[in-house]
């Protein structure tokens, strides 16, 4: 067994199998030259003749024949001959070699007594990466020759490399969607196989049928053979070793494999006879080091075998320090039931963790029921405002539980029963995964549990009315996001420019949809559940000038005022909605500390894969602004002049510019936030500077060269410049909010590792290292004041881009922004 890249990679040896090698031979593709045969001597009237082939099976080892060649029975129905007949030789896999090949040739009996050669095609048995072949393959036959079995092949039956096409590539896919190695998926896979039918045709048409093909189907085993010979334990290098700097690849069975010897020890360690002496031990002044700095470490951090040994053997001593729970969990051999019992002993007795570690225990790292359980105890002491800070994740989590109707599944719904708006979100974040295959019926199960508990609300004291209207004022959240789907659909198909549509539009909320300018009853704003919205203002209801054509809408509100949303159609903001929420609980964050940085997490809700709403934030883009009164501070001047103050704006306008510019740079530099231009950088009135379209994060960039920080020219301008003290301000403001941050990597970091199973892109792709990049921008292994100077630094790189008098690499930061 071999470890690769945290997964095993397990194998066998072919001089391990003691079996006969077998194959099963499918069938012929492609038409056969149509041959006319007269029926006797004097009869000159002639037919066309049908064909009957057999397969002529002959193992080649090294080039030489090995064991008596095997035929197949005969097979006349045509035109896609057909045997599917298993073949077993006499041979083992034991005795095979490296060069091991298998010569097929297709034969005609009905030629009468000469025997008609159709070909042949000859292939090897393992790859050239010493693997055995498995599954389907296909052999192009060479015509009129017979299957040559020296080394190398005349016939080889692979396609040569220059000659593949579409039709290769997809029977490879094929090869590896039987054998598994791609995710079957019921619906996606029966209309990849209807449209490959489609391309099969169209290429069997274009290229006229002109080749003829033999599928053998080899046997597969539960894990891959990788060729040894018998009694070796390595491959010997053909040159000695000692005269070449060649790699040799040297396989060992055991890597990755326990050592009885360790295991034993380990064992013995971790008995319950030993917990009685473990409860006494205090560590060492060293020990105790070891112990600090292990728990410093960041929860995305895999223990070594000696680590692990370390907290299990001062557990007891450990049990007042909160941190090392999570720690202490993790070392835990949770199949040895005895180790498991005596762990989940003392769990009940540690000192209670903060919120922070119980999410750690939620994550797919921990299995068991009983750890998961107490992590929702924990989590049962947070207040709504924090919970609903992390519902987005605590809804992932549900993915990792061992049932559907999990301990936390229940515990959001019962804190749902008693927040409208906790309920509102949890009902919309369900029913967004509803669309994910393989959780469906989890995300599904939940939604009933929480419509089932919400109807029965309010029995007894207020009737059972009041959980059935709070369930139907969710419900028609539903039927309004329905209806703009339609709207949005016809508006598209108005041909025109945009002002014809919006006029489309007005006229639709006017007439055939004025039910939506006054709701029957009010509707819970699903962005903001807290809001009462009783229908759509259509006067000042528009259309952004886009590819999709996002709708603004204007919500007349209960409380007599107004509310404008952005709902879009036909784009994925579920990763919009993510990096929001995380600038929204580095607000919190920030602002715990006293630092409040003007930052403005507008509110954005999926409401299913390609479509949400997301508030709108009355603004200009830097784009814009930049166009018509050519800088930031001419814009703030129009707004906040003041005669006196800094620039001729006010002093209070431009220290919010400084502190929402500070605040992010830092959240951006960390969420690795791309694809930033003047038309996604927005700028409020009050001089609040703002991020919007989040379509790349993690370190994904469209653009080549991305610079570290994602700072204009014109932000700097707008603080006086690089030598300002106003720029000085700026800087400090940084350095403050990213060490502040910082505190809170943990509750960062184990937000994100619950998000690994979600479906948005730029975590789907490779969560494990976004989780790692992520980690990278925290700088864990420097303290406080390193990090200032780190920081400063990495402005100045930045800043300093932005002018052309720097170098090459400064001079394509540059370019990023134009």
């Amino acid at each position: 067994m071999k470890e690769m890249s945290g997964n095993e990679f397990r194998f066998f040896l072919s001089c391990d199998i003691n079996l006969p090698v077998t194959f099963r031979i499918e069938r012929l593709e492609g038409n056969l030259p149509s041959v006319k045969s007269s029926i006797s001597e004097f009869d000159y009237t002639t037919e066309e003749r049908r064909a009957e082939l057999y397969v002529e099976c002959a193992l080649f080892i090294d080039g030489a024949p090995f064991g008596l060649p095997t035929r197949t029975r005969l097979e006349s129905i045509g035109p896609s001959y057909c045997w599917n007949e298993l073949i077993t030789l006499s041979t083992k896999y034991r005795d095979l070699t490296a060069h091991s090949q298998l010569a097929l040739t297709v034969w005609d009996v009905s030629c009468g007594k000469d025997e008609g050669l159709i070909g042949g095609a000859t292939i090897l048995l393992f790859s050239s990466k010493k693997q055995l072949k498995t599954g389907k393959q296909k052999l192009r036959l060479w015509p009129g020759k017979e299957a040559d079995g020296s080394f190398p092949t005349t016939t080889p039956g692979k396609v040569p490399r220059h000659e593949r096409g579409e039709l290769e590539r997809l029977e490879k896919l094929v090869n590896k969607y039987e054998r598994g190695q791609i995710q079957r998926v019921d619906w996606l896979d029966r209309l990849t196989f209807k449209a490959m039918e489609k391309i099969k045709e169209r290429e069997s048409c274009k290229n006229g049928s002109s080749h003829l093909y033999l599928v053998v189907d080899f046997c597969s085993f539960e894990h891959r053979v990788v060729f040894q010979e018998s009694g070796a334990n390595f491959f010997l290098p053909s040159p000695p070793i000692a005269s070449t700097n060649e790699l040799v690849i040297v396989w060992d069975p055991e890597v990755g494999k326990m050592n009885p010897s360790e295991h034993k020890q380990l064992k013995l360690a971790r008995s319950l006879a030993r917990g009685i002496i473990d409860r006494d031990l205090k560590p060492s002044s060293n020990e105790r080091k070891s112990i600090q700095r292990i728990l410093k470490y960041p929860p995305t951090r895999i223990l070594s075998g000696d680590e692990k040994q370390l907290l299990w053997k001062f557990r007891f001593s450990l049990m007042s320090e909160k941190r090392a729970l999570t720690k202490f969990l993790r070392c835990v051999e949770w199949s040895d039931l005895q180790e498991a019992k005596q762990a989940l002993e003392l769990m009940g007795k540690w000192e209670m963790i903060d919120v922070c570690d119980a999410l750690e225990l939620l994550s797919p790292v921990f299995e068991s029921e009983e750890v998961r359980a107490y992590a929702v105890s924990v989590l049962e002491r947070a207040d709504d405002e924090e919970l609903q800070c992390y519902l987005l994740q605590l809804v992932q989590a549900l993915r990792f539980e061992r049932s559907d109707k999990s301990r936390l599944c229940h515990f959001l719904v019962q804190r749902s029963l008693r927040n409208i708006e906790f309920a509102s979100f949890l009902r919309w974040y369900v029913t967004v995964e509803l669309n994910d295959p393989a959780y469906a019926k989890r995300f599904y199960c939940t939604y009933e549990i929480l419509e089932d508990n919400m109807m029965k609300l309010g029995a007894g004291a207020n009737g059972d009315e009041d959980g059935l209207k709070l369930w139907q004022s969710l419900v028609r959240q539903t039927e309004l996001t329905a209806q703009l789907c339609l709207i949005m659909r016809d508006v598209r198909t108005v041909r025109g420019g945009t002002q014809k549509k919006i006029e489309k539009l007005r006229q639709l909320l006017s007439g055939l949809l004025s039910e939506l300018t006054y709701f029957e009853e009010p509707i819970r704003s699903p962005v903001a559940p807290g809001v009462l919205i009783t229908g759509i203002v259509p006067s000042e209801s528009s259309i952004f000038k886009s590819a999709l054509h996002p709708l603004r809408l204007t919500f007349r509100t209960a409380s007599g005022g107004s509310c404008k949303i952005i709902f879009k159609k036909g784009d994925d903001i579920r990763q919009d909605q993510l990096v929001v929420q995380m600038v929204s609980l580095m607000d919190r964050l920030l602002k715990l500390e006293n630092l409040d940085l003007h930052l403005t997490p507008y509110r954005v809700l999926a409401t299913g894969q390609d479509e949400g709403m997301l508030e709108f934030i009355p603004s200009s883009s830097l784009a814009q602004i930049l166009s018509e009164h050519r800088s930031i501070i001419s814009y703030l001047q129009k707004f906040h002049p003041d005669e006196h103050g800094p620039f001729g704006i006010t002093a209070t306008c431009l220290e919010t510019f400084i502190k929402s510019c500070a605040g992010y740079s830092v959240i951006t530099y960390i969420l690795g936030i791309g694809d930033r231009h003047l038309d996604n950088l927005l700028l409020r009135d009050d001089g609040r500077l703002f991020h919007v379209d989040f379509g790349f994060i993690l370190g994904r960039d469209p653009k080549p060269f991305p610079p570290p920080m994602k700072l204009c020219k014109e932000m700097v301008e707008a603080m006086g410049g690089a030598e300002s003290p106003y720029y000085t301000r700026f800087k400090s403001y940084c350095c403050e909010a990213y060490n502040i941050i910082r505190k809170s990597s943990n509750l960062i970091l184990n937000l994100f590792h619950l998000m690994a199973g979600s479906n948005i892109p730029d975590i789907a792709s490779d969560p494990e290292k976004g989780i790692l990049k992520l980690q990278e921008k925290f700088k864990l292994d420097l303290d406080d004041e390193a990090c200032i100077h780190f920081f400063q630094d990495l402005i100045n790189e930045s800043v300093s881009a932005l002018f052309p008098q720097m170098v090459e690499t400064i001079h394509r930061w540059a370019q990023y922004w134009r």
